[in-house]
């Protein structure tokens, strides 16, 4: 029986990986790590345990202590955070990882450097502009103009993110970070008011194994963020889009030819239905990986498969799950998965 780590269990995307490992016809021993002792209580897992912030000093002796202790085989970082630390020093951990190049993590985990290599690869139609003072500000109405999306070049949920339509609310944005001692560094994109779509896919040696995209509908509590967005989706559902598919595949390409691992691409749409990558996150999942177990195709368990060189079943390339599936959830209310056409009350 392979013993797995999942970092982060407790967050959605955690509990959803290690749920999905639950429904593989292949029993394994989960140890979950995390650092908050109350969101412990949530994931299915045989052993849970605390561990420092990736940011402490010590972290990574007490990640092989940990596999020591209780003789992981494979280890998944699932918060972005250890995710790139763990791939950083990937050579010094005592069991095996399934992450993509160092360099890949590195890209992608920055927004601004994956933006300049679509552009070169002809994925974007404007440049992307860093700001490094107001000044930066003339530089983005040059070249993108208004409205244009302002965000933090690394983080994820949509972090410090929100549209601009005109100077002031660039400025005062950036002003109200930096007044609570926030540094991040702020990137401007062009907006693309089209509808957000994700693209879940895992690779290994080059060529991509199986994916699925989805279109976000609905947000969690999206009147708490300013753009009215959060990527984390209440409802959510499958989409079959040739265009689409093929965006995403040139963007994890564009960025690493020799791809292996998890590769989750963010990506909205222009006013013409024309598909822009907007980020991948390399090495983990979504935080809805369930959503796809639960129609029939267990990414999460393949990965792992993979990851130990193991046979798995023949899959579709894209579109591995049928069109108009419907993954409805929300906190304290149990997840849903649901046929479109099938989702008929009666109107009063």
């Amino acid at each position: 029986m392979k013993r797995i780590i999942c970092t982060g269990s407790g967050g959605p995307a955690g509990v959803n990986f290690t749920n999905s490992l639950r429904k593989a016809p292949e029993k394994f021993y989960l140890i979950g790590t995390d650092v908050n002792k109350y969101h412990l209580l949530w994931p299915n897992v045989d052993e849970k345990w605390l561990v420092p912030k990736f940011t402490e000093e010590g972290y990574l002796d007490k990640i092989n202590e940990l596999i020591d202790k209780t003789k992981a085989d494979f280890i998944h970082p699932q918060p972005d955070g250890e995710v790139k630390l763990l791939s950083a020093n990937r050579e010094k951990l005592n069991c095996k990882t399934f992450l993509p190049s160092k360099k890949t993590v590195e890209i992608t985990q920055d927004k601004f450097k994956s933006a300049n290599i679509w552009k070169k690869a002809g994925l974007m139609v404007t440049n992307s502009v860093i700001i490094n003072s107001m000044d930066d500000l003339d530089k983005v109405e040059q070249e993108i103009g208004y409205p244009y999306w302002l965000r933090a070049t690394r983080g994820f949920s949509s972090r410090g993110s929100t549209p601009v339509e005109k100077r002031e609310t660039a400025e005062s944005w950036i002003k109200y970070w930096r007044s609570r001692g926030i540094t991040w560094e702020f990137v401007a994109h062009e907006y693309l008011p089209g509808r957000n779509i994700a693209f879940q896919s895992i690779w290994k040696n080059g060529e991509l194994i199986t994916s699925q995209a989805r279109v976000r509908i609905e947000y969690i509590y999206p009147y708490l963020a300013p753009s009215g967005a959060t990527n984390t989706p209440v409802v959510a559902k499958t989409i079959h889009d040739d265009k689409l598919n093929k965006a995403a595949t040139e963007a994890v390409r564009s960025i690493d030819k020799n791809a292996s691992g998890i590769f989750c691409v963010d990506l909205k749409e222009n006013k013409d239905g024309i598909p822009y990558p907007t980020e991948i996150n390399a090495g983990r999942f979504f935080t809805t990986s369930n959503f796809f177990t639960s129609a029939g195709v267990n990414m999460p368990y393949y990965y792992i498969k993979l990851a130990f060189d193991e046979k798995i079943p023949e899959l579709r390339k894209y579109n591995s799950i049928d069109k108009d599936m419907v993954w409805c959830r929300h906190i304290d209310c149990p997840a849903v998965l649901k046929k479109e056409s099938d989702i008929n009350f009666p109107r009063i």
